[in-house]
């Protein structure tokens, strides 16, 4: 994996977007790099409205539906244990593309939370997405925790 992107729902759309072409017109591609997408969508709302698909591009895709909440709130999920289980395996699982992208909403809290794990998990240097503040630290927390007992087994 070459880079770890960071986006809104609306950033990803166009991202995804640049990778599409008229069927037969494949020279108008804009990008043509290899990606997988970590979707973080709200429940409240039942997702976004849309799901992101394999493609010739997009080569895998985990979409988790979850709240920006640190803690149980009555009528909204919880990141689980489970829910972060998945992305470890996930990110795993697409080491050899080029590009994982993850989003939320806003690309805030949530999703900035999941890159930085990711940047880390793939041992870069995680500390610019948590520096600039806003990602939600039980996201997190919950992810190191995760990975640090699958890492002693």
């Amino acid at each position: 994996m070459k880079q770890v992107l960071l986006k809104s729902v609306f950033d990803a759309f166009d991202y995804v977007l640049q990778h599409y072409y008229p069927a037969g017109l494949s020279e108008l591609v804009e990008r043509s790099d290899t990606y997988a997408v970590i979707s973080i969508q709200d429940t409240h709302t039942g997702g976004f409205g849309f799901t992101f698909a394999k493609n010739e591009f997009c080569k895998d895709v985990l979409t988790l539906y979850f709240d920006d909440i640190t803690r149980e709130v009555e009528g909204a999920v919880l990141f689980s244990d489970e829910m972060a289980r998945q992305i470890i395996d996930f990110i795993e699982t697409n080491v050899d593309v080029d590009t994982l992208l993850v989003h939320c909403f806003a690309g805030q809290s949530r999703s900035r939370a999941v890159a930085a794990f990711a940047v880390e998990m793939l041992g870069g240097d995680s500390s610019i997405y948590l520096e600039q503040g806003g990602a939600n630290m039980y996201v997190y927390d919950t992810l190191l925790v995760a990975w640090m007992q699958k890492a002693i087994g």
